[in-house]
């Protein structure tokens, strides 16, 4: 009877790998001393009557590598867009020029860098709560299957393939962790 209880490891990987993209997207909004068009994806602008994505209402690009321009499609909009800009905890002060957004970026000071530090471990602890999570379900699909009849040779070979994704995916984060927060606090 427990010959055919399986447990869906694949899916289990999936969803922590995709724990780990969901932390890698948060390090990229981050500002680390260089310009990157990704650290502006999570300001939204108040336009048309809706909270919208900046991408949806400019291009950004980064011309140099301590510069990121947002040329906005619609004139009406720049003061919006420098607004969000402002305001989104970057610490980016545009400076206005026609319909184009120019964002020096400025090097990052001791505190910032270890505010960011912090941040990133805030994040990297969400994410691993988030493997956490996967895991207890992959064990509660044990529990499941050890009720239907699996063997409990089966329980622990299963126990142990999850707990050893769940270690993988552990590393993983730390890992990029580490690296992050080197390419913040290095001067």
């Amino acid at each position: 009877m427990s010959d055919d209880i399986e447990i869906d490891i694949d899916s289990l990987v999936e969803r922590m790998e995709g724990a780990l993209s969901a932390m890698r997207r948060d390090f990229t909004t981050l500002r680390t001393g260089r310009a990157s068009a990704s650290m502006l994806d999570a300001v939204h602008v108040e336009a048309y009557g809706s909270r919208t994505p900046i991408n949806q209402v400019a291009t950004v690009n980064v011309p140099e590598p301590r510069m990121v321009t947002v040329n906005v499609w619609d004139k009406t909009m720049v003061e919006a867009v420098d607004k969000a800009i402002r305001t989104s905890g970057l610490g980016l002060n545009p400076v206005m020029d026609g319909t184009i957004l120019r964002l020096p970026i400025p090097e990052l000071n001791e505190e910032r860098r270890k505010e960011m530090a912090k941040l990133l471990g805030q994040y990297a602890e969400n994410a691993k709560i988030s493997v956490r999570n996967v895991r207890r379900d992959g064990m509660d699909q044990i529990k499941k299957a050890k009720a239907d009849g699996m063997s409990e040779d089966d329980q622990k070979v299963w126990q142990d393939e999850i707990q050893d994704i769940t270690d993988a995916a552990i590393k993983k984060i730390d890992a990029a962790l580490e690296a992050k927060q080197a390419e913040i606090m290095q001067v």
